[in-house]
């Protein structure tokens, strides 16, 4: 069902409002046939975009309600969400920053809500990856990170005003040779880097920067 405005061909042009097959509606803007402009679109599953699209597509500045009461207001390029935005999750998380492909990519920070913890840094394909600062309550970590855990030289700020430096160092797999008959080959889970203590200083300026 269609009612709005349609252009010389019989195309839907200028604003209107639908109901496609599936259930799905879309008040707004259409440009010769398709959702052009700004415009609404409720999902039968109780999902609501809000926000410019082009040529069918979610596209420039907009605000999506997920299913499960999640939230991102921000870019969209092509139905991706892609530039700057931030997404409140369902668990309410909340994340402020670059995206790329619907993925956070690029600098962004992530706050925890159950710790209040957050982290101020880069991502890469939605993982924590490269130079950031993890920031709890009443200290600090400065370092790099690697696939969302960190690893190399690093250092804790302490509220108290003094500084823990040392780094993150990946522990080697240790083959159990017992075990060998049974094991179907299956990848052992990598291991948590360990934090090895270097020295203790008063505040210092260094920052994961540095040796970029």
């Amino acid at each position: 069902e269609y009612e709005g405005g349609r252009d010389g061909e019989g195309q839907r042009h200028g604003f209107g409002k639908a109901r496609l097959p599936n259930g799905d509606t879309y008040e707004g803007e259409y440009e010769h046939g398709l959702r052009s402009g700004h415009g609404t679109y409720r999902f039968k599953n109780g999902a609501l975009y809000t926000g410019n699209y082009l040529q069918n597509k979610k596209h420039g500045k907009g605000v999506f309600f997920y299913p499960d009461g999640s939230k991102y207001a921000g870019d969209w390029v092509h139905d991706q969400r892609q530039g700057y935005g931030e997404y409140l999750y369902a668990n309410g998380d909340t994340y402020t920053g670059e995206w790329a492909n619907n993925k956070r990519h690029g600098q962004g920070t992530y706050v925890y809500k159950e710790t209040g913890s957050k982290y101020v840094g880069c991502w890469v394909n939605g993982i924590q990856n490269g130079p950031a600062e993890l920031i709890h309550l009443n200290h600090r970590f400065k370092g790099r990170f690697l696939n969302g855990k960190p690893l190399g030289r690093g250092k804790f700020i302490f509220d108290i005003g003094c500084e823990q430096h040392g780094e993150y160092i990946q522990p080697v797999q240790v083959k159990e040779t017992e075990k060998e008959e049974e094991d179907e080959d299956e990848p052992p889970l990598p291991l948590d880097p360990i934090w090895k203590v270097s020295e203790i200083t008063k505040l210092t300026p260094w920052s994961p920067h540095d040796e970029e």
